[in-house]
């Protein structure tokens, strides 16, 4: 059985014992975490579209680890101005692992 779920903005393809990286949640490593926002539920026979969200389907995950993401450089220049910045960035992530579909 498999899902897509919404959070952060971006949509996620998952099926259960999954680990993933996304935005971050609320929680500590080891917390439990339910995504109710579920776009699909499908296994080999069924598949299930929800306007926009599937009703009463939802898809549980525990919070593995709480870090950041790879540094992203970020470049501004005006040629011939003298004008040159540079800045990182780093995301806030929490990988997850999936332990349950329900839907």
């Amino acid at each position: 059985m498999y899902a897509i779920i919404e959070t952060g903005g971006k949509q996620y393809r998952v099926e259960k014992g999954m680990q993933i990286h996304i935005e971050k949640l609320p929680g500590e490593p080891g917390d439990k975490h339910v995504f109710e926002r579920v776009l699909l539920v499908g296994d080999e026979k069924d598949t299930r579209i929800g306007t926009p969200i599937v009703k009463g389907a939802e898809v549980s995950a525990k919070i593995l680890d709480q870090g950041k993401a790879p540094k992203v450089l970020v470049f501004k220049m005006k040629r011939r101005k003298k004008y040159r910045v540079k800045r990182g960035h780093r995301q806030m992530m929490t990988f997850v692992e999936i332990t349950g579909i329900k839907g």
